[in-house]
């Protein structure tokens, strides 16, 4: 279950979700080939084979259908994130476990395709809705392991809930977010072990 209302780009038009899917796939194929900075919305109209005008029925904006395809990859890492914590009881191993496999899933993300990319880029530089929902939500996953290891006795219980999710979310967000993960990239193999030990030794009661 999330941990805060999960934001999705808001729909419009008629309710034909067939062909609003079908402009977002289409979409996704031409930024990954053009990249999304240099496409309009002409341009995907010609390359659908919609009018400009049909595809505004559905979508504000670029930006509208940039979200849509943002929301899918960026909900694909906060998937595998839920599994990761799903996968044991014990608080510091959910911690543990978490940051490797956000870092592993941005990393791919970033890996499999560098023009798609460009939307979570855009999307963590100009803060769009998804992109800070999804900001929020890595937030509270953090927060509830927290909870659970001071339930346990694992962690400390001096500092604020709330001060101590967010440092760790801090220490956590150059692997993270999209715009910092490319200066962040040469420490992405070994940052998740070596800086959740340290954030786990910070956190012993």
């Amino acid at each position: 279950m999330n941990t805060e209302t999960e934001i999705q780009p808001a729909a419009r038009g008629p309710g034909d979700h067939e062909v609003r899917d079908q402009i977002v796939a289409a979409a996704t194929e031409h930024f990954s080939h053009y990249g999304y900075e240099k496409t309009t919305v002409s341009d995907l109209a010609r390359a659908i084979g919609f009018s400009k005008a049909y595809i505004y029925k559905f979508f504000a904006s670029k930006q509208s259908i940039g979200e849509a395809i943002c929301h899918t990859c960026l909900r694909g890492i906060e998937l595998q994130i839920e599994a990761a914590i799903a996968s044991t009881d014990s608080a510091p191993e959910q911690l543990r476990r978490m940051f490797r496999v956000a870092v592993e899933a941005s990393v791919a993300l970033f890996n499999q395709d560098r023009k798609l990319y460009e939307i979570a880029v855009a999307a963590a530089s100009e803060g769009w809705p998804t992109a800070v929902a999804y900001e929020a939500r890595v937030r509270g996953h953090l927060q509830k392991i927290l909870e659970r290891g001071r339930a346990a006795g694992d962690f400390e219980r001096k500092t604020p809930l709330d001060e101590a999710a967010q440092a760790i979310y801090l220490v956590m967000r150059p692997y993270l977010n999209p715009l910092l993960l490319r200066q962040s990239l040469q420490y992405s193999e070994d940052a998740p072990v070596q800086l959740s030990s340290l954030i786990l030794r910070s956190l012993s009661p």
